[in-house]
């Protein structure tokens, strides 16, 4: 998170937005503060999630377009955490923070069941990759209620990680990104392989319960971009703890593939591009760790693992993953 939206957060803003939720206090926790302010909360015999967001980040024609993205998905049947309203019947509260901003609160009914991280098989996979489809198949249709709502390009200056949070001195990087969006210009946008994505569609924004539905949440990325680009978000998280890279590509799209091919037909040629989205993912994180991070001193394993030879993995141009995605399509 920005430290300037943590220098504007005070306990006052916390308890205004508890007041428009009807939220009593003791009756609220923090989860994280990575991104936005996310607190767990209960009203009567249910469980929510209240998010606090900042200006700086998203204004309020933005959230108001994700929460109306994510209950026309609900509306359509697709299982995601659906946005509920204030007590005066509001799905995005603004609250002045004092210095010209605003921050926005949203709250969300909590998932039913648990991280996916020991639930994995091959039929989770293939519920995965329907509910991805699922979501694609949909947004060929989908129109916000209100056209301020819209919400960005995948090349917004609003999702501009690289140019933000990339030191100067990361030439290289920054100048393999450009080639990248250059590249990515020329891919054709029809209504069947281009729409609303959820954009960030990885194990920690989803959980699963007993019967072996997935419900998804966190839709604070969603932007227009490539269903492949979902997809290849979706791999990009998942290798991440794969011993085998490619051959736990190949078990894990398989599956993913099968799954998401039930629900929405996309063109097997796109699997070709599916390095190009991976690589563009790999920069932009590596952007926001310089962000979160003294790089030299990562203090968080996870992240640490992640950029241990990244420089030179970026710089030397290795693929994220080395795989032929052409030969999966059979299976799309």
């Amino acid at each position: 998170m920005e430290q300037q939206i943590k220098d504007r957060y005070r306990a006052a803003i916390l308890q205004e937005a508890m007041q428009r939720y009807g939220i009593a206090n003791g009756q609220i926790q923090l989860i994280s503060e990575v991104e936005n302010f996310v607190y767990g909360f209960e009203r009567g015999p249910h469980a929510y999630i209240l998010r606090i967001s900042h200006s700086l980040r998203r204004c309020e024609a933005l959230i108001q377009g994700e929460v109306d993205w994510i209950n026309y998905l609900a509306a359509n049947g697709v299982s995601v955490a659906r946005t509920i309203q204030s007590e005066t019947g509001k799905l995005v509260e603004t609250i002045d923070d004092g210095e010209g901003g605003q921050f926005l609160a949203t709250a969300f009914a909590k998932a039913q069941g648990q991280p996916p991280w020991d639930l994995w098989t091959p039929m989770l996979y293939e519920t995965y990759g329907h509910l991805l489809g699922s979501m694609h198949a949909l947004a060929q249709e989908y129109q916000p209620a209100n056209v301020a709502w819209k919400r960005p390009n995948w090349d917004d200056d609003v999702m501009g990680f690289v140019e933000r949070y990339l030191p100067a001195t990361e030439t290289v990087a920054k100048q393999t990104y450009q080639a990248l969006h250059t590249h990515l210009h020329g891919l054709p946008k029809d209504a069947r392989s281009y729409g609303l994505i959820h954009q960030d569609a990885h194990g920690n924004n989803f959980f699963v319960d007993e019967a072996g539905v997935i419900t998804l949440f966190d839709f604070d990325e969603c932007a227009y971009s490539w269903f492949i680009n979902d997809i290849a978000i979706v791999l990009f998280y998942h290798v991440m703890e794969a011993e085998n890279a490619p051959a736990f590509t190949q078990e894990f799209m398989i599956h993913f593939l099968r799954g998401y091919r039930q629900a929405h037909k996309l063109d097997p040629a796109w699997l070709q591009e599916i390095p190009h989205f991976l690589k563009v993912r790999e920069i932009e994180l590596y952007a926001v760790m310089h962000r979160d991070f003294d790089v030299n001193q990562i203090d968080d394993e996870w992240s640490a693992r992640f950029m241990r030879d990244r420089k030179a993995k970026i710089e030397q141009d290795v693929p994220y993953i080395d795989f032929d995605f052409a030969s999966l399509a059979r299976y799309l």
